[in-house]
């Protein structure tokens, strides 16, 4: 056990975030997004849910401040509304970025979404079940 590491970090996760280098990037995916057939490493956190995981993992987890948008998205189509976790996600974000270094989401269409996907360091898989909840980080350094 390791005091300040919020309880909902697992130790497989924690190592994979050490293990990360500058411009690795991890995926936190809902509940639906085809994790296992795109991972090339995969962390199953079925009760966790990624608004909690954020909180979590940001204040450890500097944003790559040397790419205009660190953070990505898949997008909706656009006859779609703009999905509301999108808005929990921007929040969290602008509290817990600790490298400053979050200005905006770009957003990946969904079949591009996944051949990035293929490139993550890690993807965990969580429970939220949200439509278009699946959200990319790209790590920068302290």
């Amino acid at each position: 056990m390791l005091a300040g590491i919020p309880k909902i970090i697992s130790p497989q996760l924690i190592k994979e975030l050490m293990q990360m280098g500058h411009s690795d990037f991890l995926i936190f995916a809902d509940a639906n997004f085809p994790a296992h057939s795109h991972a090339k490493k995969i962390i199953r956190m079925d009760c966790a849910k990624i608004p909690d995981l954020l909180k979590a993992v940001l204040p450890l987890f500097p944003l790559d401040n040397f790419i205009e948008n660190p953070v990505k998205l898949m997008s909706n189509l656009p006859s779609e509304p703009v999905p509301p976790i999108w808005q929990t996600y921007k929040k969290i974000i602008k509290e817990y970025d600790i490298s400053n270094a979050f200005k905006d989401f770009s957003y990946i269409e969904r079949l591009k979404f996944y051949e990035e996907a293929k490139k993550a360091y890690v993807i965990i898989q969580t429970g939220t079940t949200e439509r278009y909840a699946n959200i990319i980080l790209q790590k920068g350094v302290i």
